[in-house]
């Protein structure tokens, strides 16, 4: 199953053979694969209730890389990496799309709304990437406490979200290129006939896509570096936006301050969720960190804490300055300080933004592979994406399958399209975490009793439905309130059900989120809320990609795993079987 022994001889890591794509005992030949998709049905059965386990994530799966990442990042690494990876593609590239659009001067309330749903997420990231600290973050966590299939249909949405994001960072580059070049946001594009929305060309993108990665292949410490000077920098102009942008201020902009009401904030709010999206690459890296346990809380809570208030600073800087409706979709601080008489500005926060988004794009060339080479560990996709280069310690293979799909949509598609999409991908995975985070707590395999877990499960469906319920009727009714006193009452009665009435059966060993089973329960209600204040639109090209993900689960994926999985048993019995006969045998 492509496991390196220590008596077996380590193959090149460029190597092209089927073997190294397919090595499953299902994709050995036509009739073998026949065979299991026969079995399909039974082999789902299999797959929908097995899980993972710590020991398993930790070492097990490693050794499908063949060689190890180096553990070389610590605290000071992370938090940079957390500015690096944050900073720069919300607040430059959605926040004026969003105060324009959806929610006026109110964007400040949409960035604090995003903010605590954020941090919500990050207290579930932080206690999972402590005590399970590998490369593949949520996809790791959730295959460990909701099992395999609801690990791939995660698996689906990090790649989706890695790909997309990517992809809209590299094409808001190209707009703050051209306006430190004094030229309009779309004027580097090449405008074809193509469907609105996908018909403006960006090489510029693709280019930009090329290095980023390049550097992020090389070296983890390197590009460790790079980011640190390049995030200082971003942090110099950030600091001036905030004053200079304070300095020209005028309360008159504030009005009126909610011209779409609060369906607006709670729209824009949803979007600009992207902003903090980033952060969950910083799990990516525990493999990386020279002491998980110390190092991950430090550099993730203190970060993303700093880069809330940050955030909503900037936002009611840019409220303040120009009015609503004349605030710029591409470019919106550029052309804010232009307004105000301050020509000069626009290119050095046009630097600040490119400096912004080009840590975003490094960060992400070196966390989402991370992703991908987990899955990839796991067998649900080619094996071959996991193998870890013996010279650089870094996913190579990995980092060129993101950046190659990543740079053919960065080319064709429009951001408001890829924004939406990015979010309800987003969303979803943080919502994931939350309820795998209370399983972990209330559910332990073998300890804890039926009835217990009967009682969770009920109460975690009573949590979900009634988050569910919120959002929809918040879409339907947004000036409504009756609706509330039947859904946040058994929101509350679910959540006060697991505190209340199923023991906790796990207590972290180092760092834990505070006020369980509240905060995750929160957690899930906030994400599922700001789901539903998205568009009709980006639900239906999230529904088309997870029908395409459930198509390659069905013909590829689960024979995959499947076949990974009861290799891996075949083993665990053939070396207990050894063991035995060892000590029959005596010495």
């Amino acid at each position: 199953m492509g496991e390196v022994g220590d008596n077996v001889q380590p193959r090149s890591y460029w190597r092209w053979k089927k073997q190294d794509f397919f090595p499953e005992e299902s994709f050995q030949n036509w009739g073998t694969y026949r065979f299991a998709l026969s079995q399909a049905h039974h082999r789902f059965k299999d797959r929908l209730i097995s899980r993972s386990n710590d020991a398993e994530e930790i070492e097990e799966l490693r050794k499908q890389s063949e060689n190890d990442m180096k553990r070389c990042l610590t605290w000071w690494d992370l938090t940079w990496f957390g500015f690096g990876s944050v900073i720069g593609a919300g607040i430059f590239v959605l926040t004026g799309q969003e105060a324009h659009d959806h929610a006026g001067p109110a964007i400040v309330l949409s960035y604090v709304a995003s903010g605590v749903s954020a941090m919500l997420s990050v207290f579930c990231y932080t206690e999972f990437a402590v005590e399970i600290p590998v490369a593949g973050g949520s996809f790791a966590y959730l295959r460990i406490e909701l099992g395999d299939f609801a690990a791939f249909i995660t698996a689906g949405n990090i790649l989706l979200e890695s790909i997309v994001g990517t992809a809209a960072v590299a094409r808001s580059w190209t707009s703050y290129f051209a306006t430190l070049l004094n030229r309009q946001p779309e004027s580097l594009r090449i405008h074809t006939s193509l469907t609105d929305g996908y018909n403006l060309l960006d090489p510029i993108a693709v280019a930009v896509l090329a290095i980023s990665a390049t550097i992020a292949m090389i070296s983890t410490r390197k590009t460790s570096y790079f980011n640190w000077i390049a995030s200082a920098i971003n942090t110099v102009v950030i600091v001036f936006v905030i004053v200079a942008g304070f300095a020209h201020a005028k309360t008159s902009n504030l009005t009126p301050f909610l011209p779409f009401g609060a369906k607006g904030i709670f729209q824009a709010a949803a979007i600009v969720y992207f902003a903090y999206g980033g952060f969950d690459n910083i799990a990516t890296m525990a493999e990386e960190t020279k002491d998980p346990a110390r190092d991950i809380p430090l550099g993730l809570l203190g970060s993303m804490s700093i880069i809330t208030v940050i955030y909503c600073l900037m936002a009611l800087a840019l409220a303040m300055m120009q009015k609503y409706t004349d605030i710029d979709r591409n470019a919106a601080y550029s052309v804010a300080f232009q307004s105000v008489g301050m020509k000069w500005a626009k290119y050095l926060v046009a630097l600040g933004a490119l400096k912004g988004m080009t840590t975003v794009l490094l960060v992400g060339a070196l966390g989402q592979p991370r992703y991908v080479t987990h899955i990839a560990r796991a067998h649900m996709i080619p094996p071959w994406f996991a193998l870890v280069h013996p010279k650089t310690g870094t996913p190579i293979n990995a980092t060129l399958l993101i950046t190659i799909l990543a740079a053919c949509i960065a080319l064709f598609s429009s951001l408001d399209v890829l924004a939406g999409l990015l979010s309800v991908s987003t969303l979803f995975v943080f919502m994931m975490m939350a309820v795998a985070l209370l399983v972990r707590r209330y559910y332990v395999k073998e300890i804890t009793s039926k009835v217990n877990l009967i009682k969770l499960v009920i109460f975690i469906l009573m949590i979900i439905a009634s988050s569910m319920a919120t959002a929809a009727y918040w879409g339907l009714t947004p000036n409504g309130w009756v609706g509330y006193t039947i859904t946040v009452p058994i929101w509350f009665l679910g959540t006060a059900g697991i505190s209340l009435f199923v023991p906790q059966q796990r207590t972290p060993k180092v760092w834990g989120v505070p006020l369980v089973p509240w905060f995750p329960s929160l957690s899930i209600a906030a994400n599922l809320f700001l789901m539903g204040s998205l568009g009709s639109k980006s639900f239906i090209r999230f529904g088309i990609c997870s029908i395409v993900m459930l198509l390659y689960y069905v013909f590829f994926g689960l024979h995959a795993t499947y076949d990974m999985a009861h290799q891996q048993d075949k083993l665990k019995s053939m070396k207990v079987d050894d063991d035995n006969i060892k000590q029959n045998v005596g010495p």
